[in-house]
């Protein structure tokens, strides 16, 4: 299986229960093509670089998995086809890039404690 990172931007519209469902299928997308999701990060609602069809913000979520070719190939099929993404980019992560996203991620300061 080969690493790969999908980030895609679904309608402002949506609210958060619905951006939360709406990555859940698509992490189901991945499951069903004999693939396994490694992380899900919902980056919140951002301003667009230009607009698409009238938009011009939306919600950034960006999903980590493994999957063989044929799996990654329909996903970004799918994607194209969801009336709620607006794009949608799959990249296919190298063992360099693998490891430099291991380095910041134990290099990341640990989450503040919270004071009562």
């Amino acid at each position: 299986m080969t690493d790969y990172e999908v980030t895609y931007i679904l309608r402002p519209s949506l609210e958060e229960n619905e951006v939360e469902e709406r990555a859940n299928a698509i992490s189901e997308i991945v499951k069903n093509q004999r693939g396994e999701v490694v992380s899900v990060e919902k980056l919140g609602k951002k301003r667009l670089a230009y607009e698409i069809n009238d938009v011009r913000e939306g919600h950034y979520v960006v999903m980590q998995f493994k999957s063989d070719g044929a799996g990654s190939k329909e996903l970004e099929r799918l994607l194209k086809l969801h009336e709620d993404v607006l794009r949608a980019l799959v990249v296919k992560l190298d063992a360099k890039m693998i490891a430099h996203m291991a380095a910041v991620a134990a290099a990341a300061p640990p989450a503040p404690t919270p004071v009562y």
